[in-house]
């Protein structure tokens, strides 16, 4: 640690941000367990005052686990942190907030009905006049802010209203407000155009100048190499190196996300002869900001792997197939016949399915029970007649009870509700209201996210069971280990491109992990 530390003061002198020699934040052999996976293994880390410090990883490398430990969201099991030298505990998100620390995620905490300035003022004391908000003196409050981050917008304007990049402004305006002198910013370009992006940067450097410390955690390796004074990498759960601006590059940058030399690839071999129609075919799919003409076909039986990391465009292809999206251009062909769905609904009766990335707030009603939520996709099927709207609930629960059966879950009873089920049987819950459909694309969106190994067993054996019965199956993962034995051929995404496609002995994890960071001809350059 003491070498790591030494590293970051000779770099931050070198790049003319704050000369102090003791680190703003340090994080000490930080270790979190949860239900028996680690997590996190020594994870350490090393942020100067007023340095842009990236942090990298392949998925499921840690760096969330270590952030949430950081804004209090989880307790870490052994570990230490120091702010300034001195060594502190983070029991809650207050206590971050109160040590000069702010989080800005992915999924951006605002409150989409509220005004920006109600945003912006988010969990900060507001004046007040006899017991009231005094809104006129709140406006005064942010003015500051308002006027560091070139705020052009209404600060009457609701949230929803306004562009990402903007909600992002407002984002980091709350953490000015609180004072912070560290803000943690997850993928914060994923959504954002190119012009928004450039915005973005310039207010990241401008921050560091004025000696907030900033901790950058992005794919985009281009953005890291851009922006950062120092990169930490973390694999497998701990820290594994750091990096400086001045030596590192991108080749360097994988191999140690990585953890080996990973092959350069040019070309990949594929087999291009399909001996049928393709089920599926995707033309020239384009939607700003995060896909870029995104063009390939699934064939009948295939099981077929879209894979890449967070923010790579792989979700937004898939719900734009299912009708949730509309895209900016492009066109489907959907059984030789061309496909443009206007809703969901309209997916549903052209045999499209989907399994979401977020099972419980977007693939089961979990106060409903296991027979509703398997029957929730073809209701037609149990009606008591085509004309009548009405259900015959002793059909739906003998259908539920057949697959419950089939599939193996777990519940006391097809009357129980989802939300007793474990993660795993949750997740069989979500494919099986598809399987009685006849469905003839099935899209699975990280399906085994969260599910203990027998239970992704088991679901890998029921994807496999939909191609053989001759269904298409789209499989968007994040885990690169599981992707080689499940799926015939995979196409890796990178930026909203897709940089490469691999079959058979070439599905391996580590040309999974070079493509993800490969640029949208597939060359590291």
């Amino acid at each position: 640690m003491l070498e790591h530390t030494k590293i970051s003061q000779e770099s931050n002198d070198a790049n003319g941000a704050s000369s102090s020699s003791t680190p703003f934040l340090e994080v000490r052999d930080v270790r979190k367990d949860f239900g028996g996976i680690q997590a996190l293994k020594n994870a350490s880390l090393v942020v100067m005052p007023g340095e842009v410090h990236g942090l990298v990883g392949a998925n499921g490398a840690g760096k969330s686990t270590l952030i949430r430990c950081l804004a209090g969201l989880v307790a870490p099991d052994t570990g230490s942190l120091f702010i300034d030298g001195a060594p502190v505990e983070i029991h809650s998100p207050q206590d971050a907030i109160h040590l000069g620390l702010s989080f800005i995620h992915q999924e951006l905490n605002i409150i989409p009905r509220f005004s920006v300035l109600q945003n912006i003022l988010l969990g900060q004391a507001k004046p007040n006049r006899l017991g009231l908000i005094n809104w006129k003196e709140a406006r005064k409050q942010v003015q500051d802010v308002v006027k560091r981050l070139d705020i052009t917008f209404s600060l009457d304007a609701p949230m929803h209203t306004l562009s990402v990049a903007d909600q992002w402004l407002v984002s980091i305006g709350r953490s000015l407000v609180h004072k912070a002198r560290f803000i943690a910013m997850d993928e914060p370009t994923a959504s954002l155009s190119a012009k928004e992006s450039e915005r973005l940067f310039r207010i990241i450097r401008e921050l560091a100048a004025d000696g907030i410390s900033i901790l950058y955690v992005s794919h985009h390796l281009d953005e890291i190499l851009d922006l950062c004074d120092h990169v930490t990498v973390m694999r497998d759960g701990q820290y594994s190196g750091i990096m400086e601006k001045a030596t590192m590059n991108r080749h360097d940058l994988i191999t140690a996300i990585a953890g080996h030399e990973v092959e350069v690839l040019t070309s990949v071999d594929a087999d291009t002869s399909p001996d049928q129609e393709p089920l599926l075919e995707v033309k020239a799919l384009q939607r700003e900001p995060v896909v870029h003409d995104v063009s390939f076909s699934l064939q009948p039986g295939e099981v077929l792997g879209l894979v890449g990391l967070v923010g790579a465009g792989r979700t937004e292809v898939a719900r734009m197939i299912f009708g949730a999206d509309h895209p900016d251009a492009g066109t489907f062909v959907l059984d030789g016949k061309p496909y443009k769905p206007k809703s969901t609904y309209d997916a549903i009766k052209h045999g499209v399915g989907l399994v979401p990335e977020e099972r419980r707030s977007q693939g089961v009603i979990l106060s409903r029970s296991v027979s509703f939520n398997i029957n929730l996709t073809a209701l037609q099927n149990i009606r008591v007649a085509s004309w009548l709207p009405l259900t015959n609930l002793r059909r739906g629960a003998t259908k539920a009870t057949k697959l419950v059966e089939s599939l193996h879950i777990k519940t006391r009873g097809v009357n129980m509700p989802v939300s007793q089920l474990s993660g795993g049987n949750q997740q069989k819950v979500v494919i099986g209201k598809w399987l009685d459909n006849a469905i003839r694309l099935l899209i699975l969106d990280e399906p085994t996210r969260g599910v203990d190994i027998g239970a992704r067993t088991e679901i890998h054996h029921l994807i496999r069971k939909l191609a053989t019965d001759g269904a298409g199956v789209l499989v968007i993962s994040s885990d690169f280990d599981e992707i080689p034995g499940l799926c015939d051929r995979v196409l890796v995404m990178a930026e909203g491109y897709i940089t490469g496609e691999l079959v058979g002995s070439k599905i391996t994890r580590e040309a999974i992990l070079h493509l993800s960071y490969a640029h949208k001809n597939g060359t590291e350059e």
